[in-house]
């Protein structure tokens, strides 16, 4: 294969031949040992040899650590095959396999108190193998190469449950994997049917992603559908996505290839809570409450918090101030989310709120109701701000489906 790769210059024919003498130790225990292989570490990391090179031995390690040799022989857990959302649908039409996430019916919640985090990355590692084995396949069918997919995000039902700190954070280790031991696999990212919460939920999750990934991220509108079929053949596109693809049996949703998840039984929890480390401690003295304040510029924040308490319950409640700079009484504020006593002591307490208002948002410990006992509080809370790009383009897309609208009318 060597010599055939596509348009490089001298100086990037230079590094490449360097690259493959200062990795010859390696090279039997890359997966694979072509030019096009070595070049995606050099592209990865902008031809610098020795960051490509640190790279590529981090990755061989890694292989070793996760026992990626064996990974197809691996018996994925079956709650992690039953419920992680997604799978592997047709190709578009240059022959690129296609995979899709599918965040609406995703437990994550479910999943982390159910299997390991490690399994669940030995999944993702293992489904990464598999669409580059596909690609190598496609290359000798089609006799030209191919080395990416194509990714198709599904947030339909993207709810602040999917924002839930321990998930958000396993999903991030999800994407470094990906991003660490799978460069330049991408061809494109299309995001279909994104509610208002997205540009939160991305802004959680893109230092995790190299610039040359958000810039393969595709926002569509609600033309979604015809544009993917400019990029998919509609028989290699499942019916709910815009195609004429159905399993066997008529189904639509190609239930054969795509997981569509839901909730995890109780039955297959191993944990019912995971450990936690929280960033402040209060102590609410006996018959009063502690109040925390959090300024939101805009609307469309979210506040995301998680608590302990120590001994016994404590109450916990939301509000707005109505008025700004002085200390109020919670019968002077609206009240966002009800004042209600929470079995923190037991099972940790953890929630978030969309903030319809700006204003000055205050979290108040309540224990008013003790006489006797002080509690000690153990709380994160953080304001989690949009992307602002994304939010941007959201806007654009709403005023063209507007528009399509009036025109049509």
């Amino acid at each position: 294969m060597s010599g055939h790769v596509g348009d490089l210059s001298p100086k990037q024919e230079e590094a490449l031949a360097k690259f493959r003498e200062n990795i010859q130790d390696i090279l039997p225990v890359l997966p694979v040992q072509d030019d096009y292989y070595l070049l995606k570490w050099l592209r990865a990391r902008c031809f610098d040899l020795q960051k490509s090179e640190a790279m590529l031995r981090k990755h061989v390690e890694y292989r070793k650590n996760i026992g990626a040799d064996s990974i197809m022989e691996w018996k994925v857990p079956e709650v992690i095959e039953k419920y992680m959302t997604g799978g592997r649908c047709g190709f578009d039409r240059d022959g690129c396999p296609i995979w899709y996430e599918i965040i609406g019916p995703l437990d994550a919640r479910g999943l982390l108190f159910s299997a390991s985090k490690q399994d669940l990355i030995k999944k993702k590692f293992r489904d990464c193998e598999m669409m580059r084995g596909l690609c190598e396949e496609q290359t000798k069918k089609l006799g030209q190469k191919i080395e990416t997919i194509v990714m198709i995000y599904d947030f339909e039902g993207l709810g602040l449950k999917h924002l839930w700190k321990p998930a958000v954070e396993a999903y991030s280790e999800l994407l470094s994997m990906f991003e660490e031991n799978f460069p330049e696999s991408l061809k494109r990212i299309f995001v279909i049917k994104a509610p208002k919460l997205f540009p939160v939920a991305y802004n959680l999750v893109k230092r995790f992603l190299s610039e040359d990934t958000r810039k393969k991220i595709v926002i569509l509108g609600a033309d979604w559908k015809e544009v993917l079929q400019k990029h998919i053949d509609p028989k290699e596109l499942p019916v709910e996505y815009g195609g004429t693809l159905t399993d066997p049996d008529g189904d639509p949703k190609c239930k054969t290839k795509l997981n569509y998840g839901g909730d995890v039984p109780k039955k297959y929890y191993m944990r019912d809570q995971l450990k936690q480390q929280y960033e402040h401690t209060t102590v609410v003295n006996r018959g009063s409450s502690q109040q925390m304040e959090y300024e939101i510029l805009f609307p469309g924040c979210v506040l995301r918090w998680q608590f302990m308490s120590e001994g016994a319950d404590i109450g916990f409640g939301i509000y707005l101030k109505t008025k700004v700079g002085e200390r109020q009484h919670a019968s002077e504020m609206t009240e966002v989310i009800p004042n209600q006593r929470y079995n923190a002591h037991m099972v940790p307490e953890d929630g978030s709120l969309t903030c319809a208002d700006a204003g000055v948002y205050v979290l108040r410990f309540d224990n008013t109701y003790s006489y006797i006992h002080a509690k000690k509080v153990s709380y994160t809370v953080e304001v989690l701000l949009p992307d602002k790009s994304s939010e941007e383009q959201f806007k654009h897309l709403e005023e063209q489906t507007k528009e399509l609208k009036i025109n049509n009318a």
